[in-house]
């Protein structure tokens, strides 16, 4: 990194349009502030509604200090792929070689989120390989991760593969946001970012397993007919 002040980027987060989150857009924006995180990606599953709404209310309040990644965690027919960048939604159910098509055509970068976890739905080994050239980076610090192994296993990966390594909080409530994040510098537009990932550092700290629970709550509440407005 260069001599200018590293900012704090959370690469991996859902608001109340993921059906498995109880944070809004509102006390997504709060908890940055709080937390002091200059960059957060907001990754939906399956629709870049919540980065759209986020985007809106940083826009509104005229935080030119907090820049807002617009991307969707699109499950793909072999796995989560993670999508950053974004203008449209990606259907979910396509396979992940036409997922990456409509993440590139978009301008978009492409990421892989808790990998080697079977607890959640990750690409395994084998697709991950067979999708290399493709893809942009690996999440290796992923703070909703129960076992650090899974983690550790995603490093290594990553290394071995000369794929840049990414962090988040993977946050569903307000309390998680920051948990992880990346220190890197500044950067401008796709290209740049992953040419900063590049250089950062991850850094952070696993939640609490129980904190699943929260999501367990928020599809209960869905069940129910809940909806976000």
């Amino acid at each position: 990194m260069t001599g200018e002040r590293p900012i704090r980027a959370d690469l991996h987060n859902h608001t109340h349009f993921s059906p498995d989150s109880i944070l809004s857009p509102e006390q997504l924006v709060e908890r940055c502030l709080t937390r002091k995180i200059d960059c957060i990606a907001i990754t939906d599953h399956n629709t870049i509604r919540g980065g759209i709404e986020v985007s809106k209310i940083v826009e509104a309040r005229g935080l030119e200090d907090l820049t807002i990644i617009v991307g969707e965690e699109v499950r793909s027919s072999e796995g989560e792929i993670l999508g950053l960048f974004l203008t449209e939604d990606i259907p979910r159910g396509l396979s992940g070689e036409e997922t990456i098509d409509r993440i590139k055509s978009q301008g978009g970068v492409v990421g892989v989120p808790h990998p080697f976890d079977p607890m959640r739905s990750a690409l395994d080994y084998q697709r991950m390989v067979a999708l290399m050239e493709r893809i942009d980076f690996i999440e290796t610090f992923n703070a909703r991760i129960v076992f650090k192994s899974h983690n550790d296993k995603a490093r290594r990966f990553a290394a071995d593969n000369g794929l840049a390594m990414s962090a988040a909080s993977d946050a569903h409530s307000p309390r998680e946001i920051g948990r992880a994040y990346v220190e890197m510098r500044t950067f401008d537009g796709p290209e740049d970012f992953l040419a900063a990932l590049r250089d950062g550092r991850t850094a952070g700290r696993i939640s609490n397993p129980l904190i699943h629970m929260v999501s367990r709550f928020a599809v209960i509440r869905r069940r129910l007919g809940w909806r976000p407005t």
